[in-house]
Protein backbone atom coordinates (compact mmCIF):
# COMPACT_ATOMS: atom_id res chain seq x y z
CA UNK A 1 0.00 0.00 0.00
CA UNK A 2 1.09 3.58 -0.63
CA UNK A 3 1.31 5.92 2.36
CA UNK A 4 -0.28 9.33 1.91
CA UNK A 5 0.86 12.31 3.96
CA UNK A 6 -2.05 14.67 4.62
CA UNK A 7 -1.57 18.19 5.92
CA UNK A 8 -4.81 19.40 7.53
CA UNK A 9 -4.29 22.88 8.91
CA UNK A 10 -1.32 22.63 11.29
CA UNK A 11 -1.69 18.85 11.64
CA UNK A 12 0.08 16.18 9.61
CA UNK A 13 -1.70 12.84 9.23
CA UNK A 14 -0.28 9.60 7.88
CA UNK A 15 -2.82 7.69 5.84
CA UNK A 16 -2.21 4.23 4.36
CA UNK A 17 -5.14 3.68 1.99
CA UNK A 18 -6.64 0.22 1.86
CA UNK A 19 -8.73 1.16 -1.18
CA UNK A 20 -8.43 3.54 -4.13
CA UNK A 21 -11.58 4.11 -6.15
CA UNK A 22 -11.84 6.24 -9.28
CA UNK A 23 -15.44 7.34 -9.75
CA UNK A 24 -16.51 8.19 -13.28
CA UNK A 25 -19.61 9.70 -14.86
CA UNK A 26 -20.52 11.45 -11.60
CA UNK A 27 -22.36 14.38 -13.15
CA UNK A 28 -25.48 15.44 -11.28
CA UNK A 29 -27.38 16.09 -14.53
CA UNK A 30 -28.13 12.54 -15.66
CA UNK A 31 -29.22 13.58 -19.16
CA UNK A 32 -25.98 15.48 -19.73
CA UNK A 33 -23.98 12.55 -18.37
CA UNK A 34 -25.72 10.19 -20.78
CA UNK A 35 -25.01 12.56 -23.67
CA UNK A 36 -21.32 12.63 -22.66
CA UNK A 37 -21.21 8.82 -22.62
CA UNK A 38 -22.66 8.76 -26.13
CA UNK A 39 -20.09 11.33 -27.31
CA UNK A 40 -17.28 9.16 -25.98
CA UNK A 41 -18.80 6.05 -27.53
CA UNK A 42 -18.72 7.82 -30.89
CA UNK A 43 -14.91 8.05 -30.66
CA UNK A 44 -14.53 4.48 -29.50
CA UNK A 45 -14.61 4.74 -25.70
CA UNK A 46 -16.72 1.85 -24.33
CA UNK A 47 -19.76 2.63 -22.23
CA UNK A 48 -19.36 2.17 -18.46
CA UNK A 49 -21.02 -0.82 -16.77
CA UNK A 50 -22.89 1.47 -14.37
CA UNK A 51 -23.54 5.20 -13.92
CA UNK A 52 -21.80 6.39 -11.86
CA UNK A 53 -19.00 3.89 -12.54
CA UNK A 54 -16.47 2.83 -9.90
CA UNK A 55 -13.01 1.58 -10.82
CA UNK A 56 -10.99 -0.02 -7.97
CA UNK A 57 -7.25 0.55 -8.43
CA UNK A 58 -4.05 -0.24 -6.55
CA UNK A 59 -3.49 2.45 -3.86
CA UNK A 60 0.21 2.30 -4.79
CA UNK A 61 -0.71 4.46 -7.81
CA UNK A 62 -1.21 7.45 -5.50
CA UNK A 63 1.64 9.96 -5.48
CA UNK A 64 2.37 13.45 -4.23
CA UNK A 65 5.61 13.68 -6.19
CA UNK A 66 6.33 16.45 -8.72
CA UNK A 67 6.76 14.03 -11.66
CA UNK A 68 4.92 10.96 -12.89
CA UNK A 69 6.22 8.45 -15.44
CA UNK A 70 3.87 7.43 -18.27
CA UNK A 71 4.44 4.91 -21.06
CA UNK A 72 2.13 6.28 -23.73
CA UNK A 73 2.35 9.54 -25.63
CA UNK A 74 -1.38 10.21 -25.44
CA UNK A 75 -2.06 10.65 -21.71
CA UNK A 76 -3.81 13.49 -19.94
CA UNK A 77 -4.96 14.57 -16.50
CA UNK A 78 -8.00 16.34 -15.11
CA UNK A 79 -8.80 18.09 -11.85
CA UNK A 80 -10.84 16.06 -9.37
CA UNK A 81 -12.03 16.49 -5.79
CA UNK A 82 -10.47 13.68 -3.76
CA UNK A 83 -12.44 12.26 -0.84
CA UNK A 84 -10.40 10.56 1.87
CA UNK A 85 -11.75 8.54 4.79
CA UNK A 86 -9.01 8.19 7.39
CA UNK A 87 -9.49 6.87 10.92
CA UNK A 88 -13.24 7.29 10.56
CA UNK A 89 -13.13 10.95 9.48
CA UNK A 90 -13.61 12.41 6.00
CA UNK A 91 -11.36 14.93 4.24
CA UNK A 92 -11.27 16.73 0.89
CA UNK A 93 -8.23 17.20 -1.32
CA UNK A 94 -7.44 17.71 -5.00
CA UNK A 95 -5.87 15.33 -7.48
CA UNK A 96 -5.69 14.19 -11.08
CA UNK A 97 -7.06 11.02 -12.65
CA UNK A 98 -4.24 10.89 -15.19
CA UNK A 99 -5.28 8.41 -17.89
CA UNK A 100 -3.90 6.78 -21.04
CA UNK A 101 -6.34 7.93 -23.72
CA UNK A 102 -5.28 5.31 -26.29
CA UNK A 103 -5.92 2.40 -23.92
CA UNK A 104 -9.18 4.07 -22.88
CA UNK A 105 -10.68 3.30 -26.29
CA UNK A 106 -10.72 -0.40 -25.46
CA UNK A 107 -10.56 -0.69 -21.66
CA UNK A 108 -11.37 2.20 -19.32
CA UNK A 109 -10.20 0.46 -16.15
CA UNK A 110 -6.86 -0.52 -17.74
CA UNK A 111 -6.41 3.05 -19.03
CA UNK A 112 -6.79 4.43 -15.53
CA UNK A 113 -4.51 1.77 -14.04
CA UNK A 114 -1.81 2.63 -16.60
CA UNK A 115 -0.95 5.98 -14.95
CA UNK A 116 -0.07 7.21 -11.44
CA UNK A 117 -2.66 9.32 -9.65
CA UNK A 118 -1.20 12.65 -8.43
CA UNK A 119 -2.76 14.19 -5.34
CA UNK A 120 -1.90 17.33 -3.39
CA UNK A 121 -0.67 16.98 0.18
CA UNK A 122 -3.03 19.57 1.72
CA UNK A 123 -6.56 18.66 2.76
CA UNK A 124 -9.52 20.20 4.54
CA UNK A 125 -12.38 18.67 6.47
CA UNK A 126 -14.95 17.40 3.98
CA UNK A 127 -17.59 20.13 3.54
CA UNK A 128 -21.21 19.28 4.23
CA UNK A 129 -23.37 18.66 1.19
CA UNK A 130 -24.83 22.14 1.59
CA UNK A 131 -21.41 23.71 1.03
CA UNK A 132 -20.32 21.36 -1.78
CA UNK A 133 -21.80 23.45 -4.60
CA UNK A 134 -19.70 26.46 -3.59
CA UNK A 135 -16.39 24.61 -4.02
CA UNK A 136 -14.57 25.60 -7.20
CA UNK A 137 -11.97 23.70 -9.22
CA UNK A 138 -9.77 24.59 -12.16
CA UNK A 139 -6.86 23.16 -14.11
CA UNK A 140 -4.29 24.26 -16.66
CA UNK A 141 -2.09 22.24 -18.99
CA UNK A 142 1.23 23.73 -20.06
CA UNK A 143 -0.03 27.07 -18.76
CA UNK A 144 -3.28 27.05 -20.78
CA UNK A 145 -6.74 26.99 -19.10
CA UNK A 146 -8.18 23.49 -19.33
CA UNK A 147 -11.09 23.26 -16.85
CA UNK A 148 -12.97 25.65 -14.59
CA UNK A 149 -16.21 25.49 -12.64
CA UNK A 150 -17.96 24.52 -9.41
CA UNK A 151 -18.69 21.15 -7.86
CA UNK A 152 -22.40 21.88 -8.25
CA UNK A 153 -22.02 19.89 -11.47
CA UNK A 154 -21.05 16.73 -9.54
CA UNK A 155 -22.89 14.43 -7.16
CA UNK A 156 -22.55 15.38 -3.50
CA UNK A 157 -20.23 13.34 -1.28
CA UNK A 158 -23.06 11.65 0.65
CA UNK A 159 -24.79 10.66 -2.61
CA UNK A 160 -21.60 9.38 -4.22
CA UNK A 161 -20.39 7.44 -1.17
CA UNK A 162 -23.81 5.84 -0.74
CA UNK A 163 -23.76 4.73 -4.38
CA UNK A 164 -20.21 3.42 -3.94
CA UNK A 165 -21.30 1.35 -0.93
CA UNK A 166 -24.25 -0.04 -2.89
CA UNK A 167 -22.03 -0.94 -5.85
CA UNK A 168 -18.92 -2.23 -4.08
CA UNK A 169 -20.12 -3.28 -0.64
CA UNK A 170 -18.20 -2.70 2.57
CA UNK A 171 -14.74 -1.17 2.06
CA UNK A 172 -13.14 -1.22 5.51
CA UNK A 173 -10.12 0.83 6.48
CA UNK A 174 -8.78 3.97 4.88
CA UNK A 175 -10.40 4.91 1.57
CA UNK A 176 -9.49 7.33 -1.24
CA UNK A 177 -12.11 8.24 -3.84
CA UNK A 178 -11.51 10.45 -6.89
CA UNK A 179 -14.99 11.93 -7.19
CA UNK A 180 -15.24 12.94 -10.85
CA UNK A 181 -14.41 15.94 -12.99
CA UNK A 182 -15.82 18.81 -15.03
CA UNK A 183 -16.08 19.24 -18.80
CA UNK A 184 -13.01 20.39 -20.71
CA UNK A 185 -13.11 24.03 -21.80
CA UNK A 186 -12.06 23.17 -25.34
CA UNK A 187 -14.01 19.92 -25.45
CA UNK A 188 -10.99 17.72 -26.22
CA UNK A 189 -8.26 15.96 -24.26
CA UNK A 190 -4.81 17.56 -24.40
CA UNK A 191 -1.72 15.36 -23.90
CA UNK A 192 0.35 18.05 -22.19
CA UNK A 193 3.42 17.88 -19.98
CA UNK A 194 2.79 20.34 -17.09
CA UNK A 195 -0.44 20.10 -15.10
CA UNK A 196 -1.63 22.56 -12.47
CA UNK A 197 -4.78 21.87 -10.44
CA UNK A 198 -6.58 23.93 -7.81
CA UNK A 199 -9.60 23.44 -5.55
CA UNK A 200 -10.98 26.35 -3.53
CA UNK A 201 -13.23 25.65 -0.54
CA UNK A 202 -14.16 28.79 1.38
CA UNK A 203 -10.97 30.79 1.90
CA UNK A 204 -8.67 27.79 1.41
CA UNK A 205 -7.14 26.83 -1.93
CA UNK A 206 -5.60 23.38 -2.34
CA UNK A 207 -3.21 22.75 -5.22
CA UNK A 208 -1.53 19.89 -7.05
CA UNK A 209 1.18 20.51 -9.66
CA UNK A 210 3.06 17.84 -11.58
CA UNK A 211 4.84 17.02 -14.83
CA UNK A 212 4.86 13.89 -16.95
CA UNK A 213 7.89 12.12 -18.35
CA UNK A 214 7.97 9.21 -20.79
CA UNK A 215 9.29 5.93 -19.47
CA UNK A 216 10.85 3.23 -21.61
CA UNK A 217 8.54 0.37 -22.54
Amino acid sequence: MSALTMRVGADELRCTPDHLIIAGYTGRDEAATRAHIEELAAIGVPEPPTVPAFYPLDPALLTSGPTIAVAGGNTSGEVEPVLVRHAGRHYLGVGSDHTDRDIERTDIAAAKAACPKPVGDRFVELPADGSWDGVRVESTVDGRPYQSGSLAALRTPSDLLARLAAACGDLPGDLVVFAGTLPLLAGAFVPGRRWSLALTAGDTTLTCDYETERRAL
